[in-house]
């Protein structure tokens, strides 16, 4: 499963963001658990560039984070899903999941510079699951509702069944966070020529449920 991601208009607060790309984790057709990967705004990094690859068991699993492997990726160390990454904005970054070329029963989330080609992995989970299912891309934000507008395009969001054959998706449905738990009013989904917009502190154009065609 892959999906690109340009940070558009990035962060102007020191807060955490997270822009991820989620899958679940399948075992004869039960989920055991989810993972997501993608880019973060996380000022305990150089620049506050960041990349995380990491999941849960599902409550049947045994709840809990999934353990996985160290990082892959050179430089600095960072936390058990965490690590520097030095992603720009305006970059396109593709973010893909896919069994691991090493380790049975893992898998993979690797990130991709489109403008420069450059692929890097970023490590290996460790899950029973045998194939994904319910993929998803989410921006997370832990700054106040009224921080200054961040802006994040989605695109290409493909997914390869067990013949080989690419899937895209027709439609997306639209969701947020509600205000009783802990979300914004002022969030919104958009299109552009290119994409799928998610943006933060902006009057809400979609309503939660929307069906959007893309």
């Amino acid at each position: 499963v892959s999906a690109v991601l340009e940070i558009l208009t990035p962060p102007a607060v020191p807060d955490l963001y997270f822009w991820a790309l989620q899958v679940d984790f399948l075992a004869g057709g039960h989920s055991t658990g989810a993972g997501h990967a993608g880019l973060q705004w996380n000022r305990d990094f150089p620049k506050s560039a960041a990349v995380n690859w990491g999941g849960y068991a599902s409550p049947e699993s045994g709840g809990g984070e999934l353990e996985g492997s160290t990082f892959l990726l050179p430089g600095m160390a960072g936390s058990q899903n965490t690590q520097s990454y030095p992603w720009q904005s305006g970059r396109p970054y593709r973010l893909r999941v896919f069994p691991s070329p090493h380790i049975t029963q893992a898998w993979r989330a690797e990130v991709t510079d489109l403008s420069s080609g450059k692929a890097t992995p970023i490590r290996d989970l460790y899950t029973d699951g045998d194939s994904l299912a319910m993929p998803m891309v989410w921006t997370e934000s832990f700054a106040d509702c009224a921080a200054p507008p961040v802006t994040v395009r989605w695109s290409h969001l493909r997914a390869v069944d067990s013949t080989g054959r690419i899937l895209t998706p027709h439609s997306l449905l639209v969701n947020y966070q509600s205000w009783e738990q802990g979300g914004c009013t002022n969030t919104s989904v958009e299109t552009d020529a290119r994409g799928v917009l998610q943006v933060t502190c902006t009057p809400r154009k979609l309503a939660q449920g929307t069906v959007l065609p893309i």
